[in-house]
């Protein structure tokens, strides 16, 4: 990979650009507990993840609640993020490095639009990115390429200009199907893979590496 001509980096979100994992997972698991009576383990939710969380609630929550259920999760991921979600400021040298060299930034995350703009203006990042597509702008989530075609259209960009960033299995099958180059992140405290099972063209333990590829 010739990092110089690369026009674009794309981006998972959660366990990718931030450490908001145990925040999602504790926001599942106060809904579950709330309308089912049931405690789920981290990998236990972890294994719901693909759509959207009000995707999910409908899939997997038994009770009949399920706009309430719905509610009290963004509820409960909003007033809990300052304490669950720390500012990585590594991330931010990285992605404000990228923009200032006139690279394109983008994210595919299977988030709903709703708590992807919480997390971004949380953290300062909510001017940062030239697209955002999540789980709410697509039809078959990762590891179905759809999300990351949809970034390419917008922003007029050719697979071989690109890279895409992500932390999971899914995000991995998500870049090989869309033929793009495809880096595993392992470099935030909470990741939802530790080994990949299909390998990546690259990984990643520390973002200064990633970053020295770029000379920032």
């Amino acid at each position: 990979m010739k990092y110089q001509n690369i026009r674009a980096a794309i981006f998972d979100f959660d366990g990718t650009l931030a450490d908001t994992l145990p925040l999602c997972y504790h926001s599942f698991r106060t809904v579950f507990k709330e309308f089912d009576g049931k405690d789920f383990t981290d990998e236990e939710i972890k294994s719901m993840f693909g759509p959207a969380e009000p995707a999910i609630i409908e899939e997997h929550l038994a009770s009949d609640e399920k706009e309430a259920a719905i509610g009290l999760y963004f509820k409960t991921y909003t007033e809990n993020h300052d304490d669950f979600v720390i500012r990585n400021d590594k991330m931010h040298t990285l992605i404000t490095g990228l923009k200032d060299k006139g690279i394109k930034l983008g994210i595919v995350t299977g988030k709903s639009k709703k708590s992807l703009e919480i997390s971004l203006e949380r953290i300062g990042m909510e001017d940062l990115f030239d697209c955002k597509i999540s789980g709410d702008d697509v039809d078959r989530p990762k590891p179905d390429p759809e999300g990351i075609f949809t970034l390419l259209n917008e922003l007029n960009l050719e697979k071989d200009e690109v890279v895409f960033l992500g932390d999971s299995d899914a995000d991995i099958g998500a870049g090989m199907n869309a033929g793009v180059w495809t880096i595993g992140v392992q470099w935030l405290p909470n990741v939802q893979t530790s080994r990949f099972s299909t390998e990546p063209d690259e990984v990643y333990e520390e973002i200064d590496d990633f970053m020295r590829k770029f000379s920032l």
